[in-house]
Parts: structure tokens; C-alpha cells; sequence
């Protein structure tokens, strides 16, 4: 068995709409441009990672492991004050240009850090890392004229004019506002969440108090966003609606450094776990850090076009909680009874927050990728290359397939039976139609991790013959043990215990 060439993301693509994966929005009028939905079997694998994310932050952090975390569900629309606080309307922006000639717009970052990729794919790393610190360096100071000077300098066209007729450099805010009201002069602008954070920092207090949490705790949530990207890109890596999953833990003052490097590492091993190979996962440290951050790093996947981040740990300082306290003029503190190095008590304070977000959508392109499998089997004349999708049984849409050799004698009604029996444990699939073989292969291009074929042996000693996905071998096993040995293979236990 050999491994085939390297797919690319056209091949990632037309795989997952083809097998019900993930479908364009609105297809039948053409689409809508970075919008997409989740298929029959693409929706299993992205519930399947949000639930084993859910057990992995408040299933395994409790009051003996250092520090609770407790999840909640905060409302899509909040109090546009909040945005303010956070500082979304004045400072959430991307640097756009547009060229005269193909009237197209481009975010002038993406623009530079292509050049660089194009730098350092010729092996001019260091001629890359100097553009992009010039870039960092005159977005930071907002030095927006000499941003469009550098993309001229630099000689980066327009893909479709092939021009350098650039207009200057502006700042489009990215969230997406609307109204609520029932007239129209009544109304008020409110926004669409561009990220989840904010609902847990203005329920801080909610939580702390009505659970008794005792710093340190986590708050953890699983919600929708949305960014009005202009440059959106490269399949469900950047779209406009999006799904964070994103855990907020609050620390005393001055123990950030050491929470922010366990979750750092606590992060890496959860990708590990979940099937993304160390190889294919890297640490990228911010050098130029947020205005609220003191530390931030990304653990970064190789993706067919690269590496791109998947998650961000951040540590955030006080500056949500403080900006709410100011705007809101509530208190956000926390008293600490806990006693210091002189036996006093550490009394008031607002609590420093050090955050681990991961985009669901990126993670469940990540793990797509990283299972789409072409790969040479047999040997001689009988070689032929087959696709499967190599998913953590525990996160793949169907755990076992249940298939009758043939369509009479007893045989559906005695696979039937094993459907009934294990159902209630586990989503499986039963199919009667075709040769076994071509059965086999549709639920090789789904990732189902075991096929189980009910023959006339069946009937007579309660034997049936389960076929494993990765190896494609297979054993011959009874009714009785199915449940048993199809339960571990699945369980989401054989993730949890190696976070």
C-alpha cells in the first residue's frame, strides 16, 4: 500500500460536496460568495469536534485539576455599547485596496504577506521576514499612504488586470450591523457578534457569582460570529458566517505567563489528539502583539495551501473587563480570600484572562484535510487506487456500516437485527444494494471505521465478518462482541485521555 501524491484543495473541495460534506450556500442561485453549509455528513464530523472540544475544556477542568471551567450559550445580538468597549467600532478594520482598472477590491495585507509566501517559496526567507515586518510596522503606526507605496515598490499586480493602478489604502470596518425595532425612526443599530468573547466577558460576574467560582475558572462557549470579510478565501478557512469555540480563563493578576503556557500546551495536544499529526502543526508567536495582549501565539496546520492558523491562545491582560467596567460603570471585580506571601488576603481586583479560541470550521477543514487519503493498494494487476477519509473513528459521521451479502434467505432481516442492537450506542448504516465491494468503497469516502457483512455463516453460528477501514482487513468476530469492540475504538475517551 502506498501513499499517492499530495491532494490539493480543489480535490478537498469537490470531495467534500460530492459526499455530502459541505455544500455552497444557496447553490441554486448561484451561491453567496465565503457562505457555506454543512452537509448530512459533514454536520456529524463538525458536532463531533465541537462535543469532544466541549468535554475537552469542562469535562476535564474541574475544581481538582486546577481550575473549572463551565460553558454558556450568550445571545448573537448584545448591546451595541459592548462593541464600543471591546473596541470593534473604532478599531476593527482591515487595510483595503482597491485597483482602478479590474475594479476589485483586496485586503493590502494579504496582498504583502502573498509576496512573502512568493519570497520565501524562492528560498529568500530572510527578504520575505523583512516585508513583513515592514508591513507590521506600517499598519501598527496606520501609515496607510506608505502601505500603498510598499505595494508598488514591491510590483504586486492585480491578478486580473495585471496592473499596479492601485487607489490608497482604507480602513473598512468588518462588522456586519442591522437594526431592532418595529419602526424604522425608532430603530437602533446593533451589530452581528464578530466574535463570541464578549458574551463571556460581560456574563463574568453572572457566572461567578450564581456557580461560587473561585479564581482560577474558565467559561467556555460554542457560537456563531460573523466579519464582513471582502477577501474571502481557500474553502471554510475564511468565511463570513463562522463558528469559534472559545474558552476564557480568569487568573489573578500576575499568574497569566504560567496559565497562558499550559494552555498553550494543553492546545497543541487536543490538534494532536484529535488526528493532526506533529509534523503538520507549528507555533506562530506574535511579535506584534494586540492592544489588549501582553502574549499571544497560533498553533498553525499545514493545509494544502500552507500553514494557517487554527487557534489563537491569548493572554488578554484586564483589558475587557476594565473597558466594561469604565463603559458600563459596573464593577467588574473579584474579591480573593486567598492569602498572599505576607498571610493577607489579595483582596479586590479585576481579573487578568488568558484565552484559547479555535474556529470550528478551520479545525474541521484541518481534520478533512488531514484524513483525505489517496492511496495505491494491491499489487501487480490488481493494484488500483482507492479514496477514504482516515477520520478518529470517534469523530467519523457513521461508526459502522452494516451490510447483508445479499437481499434474501434471512439475511437483511438478520442484519436488521444487529442494527436494532446497536443503534442506541452508536450511528450506523445499513445498505443492501450493490456488489459488498462497492458498499465497502462508499463508506470508505465517508470515514466510516468499520463495515460489518451479515453472510449465510451468519445464520448459522451468529459470526458476522467486520471489515476495518484503514487496513481494509478482516476478522471474523461474534454478534455478542460487536458492541464491545466497535464501543472503544469510537469512544471519545481515546481522545480525552490523551489531552
Amino acid at each position: 500500500m502506498s501513499q499517492a501524491p499530495a491532494t490539493s484543495l480543489q480535490d478537498i473541495v469537490s470531495h467534500a460536496k460530492e459526499y455530502g460534506f459541505v455544500f455552497p450556500s444557496s447553490e441554486i442561485y448561484d451561491g453567496l460568495q465565503a457562505v457555506y453549509d454543512y452537509g448530512q455528513n459533514g454536520v456529524e464530523l463538525k458536532n463531533n469536534l465541537k462535543n469532544i472540544w466541549w468535554k475537552a475544556m469542562t469535562q476535564l477542568n474541574d475544581n481538582r485539576s486546577g481550575g473549572p471551567i463551565v460553558g454558556i450559550d450568550a445571545a448573537i445580538f448584545m448591546h451595541p455599547l459592548t462593541w464600543k468597549a471591546s473596541g470593534h467600532i473604532d478599531g476593527f478594520n482591515d487595510p483595503m485596496i482597491d485597483n482602478k482598472d479590474s475594479k476589485k477590491r483586496y485586503r493590502a495585507d494579504q496582498l504583502l504577506e502573498g509576496k512573502a509566501e512568493q519570497y520565501a517559496a524562492e528560498g529568500k526567507a530572510e527578504k520575505a521576514q523583512e516585508l513583513l515586518n515592514e508591513m507590521g510596522r506600517l499598519l501598527g503606526n496606520n501609515e496607510l499612504e506608505a502601505v500603498r507605496e510598499l505595494i508598488i515598490a514591491e510590483g504586486i499586480k492585480c491578478p486580473i488586470s495585471g496592473t499596479t493602478n492601485w487607489t490608497e489604502v482604507r480602513q473598512f470596518n468588518l462588522m456586519f450591523s442591522t437594526q431592532v425595532g418595529s419602526v424604522a425612526e425608532d430603530s437602533t443599530v446593533i451589530y452581528l457578534r464578530p466574535e463570541t468573547a464578549q458574551g463571556i466577558f460581560v456574563n463574568f460576574l453572572n457566572v461567578q457569582k450564581s456557580g461560587r467560582m473561585k479564581i482560577p475558572f474558565g467559561i467556555a462557549q460554542i457560537g456563531k460570529a460573523f466579519r464582513n470579510e471582502i477577501v474571502a478565501r481557500q474553502f471554510t478557512f475564511r468565511m463570513r458566517e463562522f463558528e469559534q469555540m472559545e474558552m476564557q480563563f480568569f487568573v489573578r493578576p500576575g499568574t497569566e505567563m504560567e496559565w497562558y503556557e499550559k494552555w498553550r500546551d494543553t492546545r497543541l495536544k487536543f490538534h494532536q489528539a484529535v488526528g493532526l499529526p506533529a509534523e503538520k502543526l507549528k507555533f506562530h508567536i506574535h511579535e506584534k502583539l494586540a492592544h489588549y495582549a501582553n502574549a499571544a501565539v497560533d498553533i498553525e496546520y499545514q493545509f494544502p495551501f500552507g500553514f494557517r492558523e487554527i487557534e489563537g491562545i491569548h493572554s488578554r491582560t484586564d483589558f475587557d473587563l476594565k473597558s466594561h467596567q469604565e463603559l458600563s460603570k459596573k464593577k467588574q471585580q473579584y474579591f480573593d480570600n486567598d492569602l498572599d506571601e505576607n498571610g493577607k488576603p489579595f483582596g479586590n481586583y479585576i481579573p487578568y484572562v488568558v484565552e484559547t479560541s479555535v474556529g470550528a470550521d478551520r479545525l474541521f477543514l484541518a481534520v478533512f484535510c488531514q484524513a483525505f487519503t489517496k492511496e495505491t493498494v494491491g499489487e501487480g494487476d490488481s493494484q488500483k487506487e482507492r479514496t477514504v477519509l482516515k477520520l478518529h473513528p470517534a469523530l467519523a459521521p457513521f461508526k459502522a456500516a452494516i451490510f447483508p451479502l445479499v437481499k434474501k434467505d434471512g439475511l437483511p432481516e438478520k442484519a436488521e437485527e444487529i442494527v436494532k442492537a446497536l443503534r442506541g450506542e452508536f450511528r450506523v448504516f445499513y445498505e443492501e444494494r450493490d456488489a459488498i465491494g462497492k458498499r465497502y468503497t462508499r463508506q470508505d469516502l465517508i470515514g466510516t471505521p468499520f463495515c460489518i457483512a451479515v453472510d449465510y455463516q451468519t445464520l448459522e453460528d451468529n459470526t458476522v465478518t467486520i471489515r476495518h477501514r484503514d487496513s481494509m482487513e478482516q476478522e471474523r468476530v461474534h454478534i455478542s462482541e460487536l458492541k464491545a469492540k466497535i464501543g472503544y475504538a469510537v469512544s471519545e475517551q481515546r481522545i480525552l485521555e490523551l489531552i
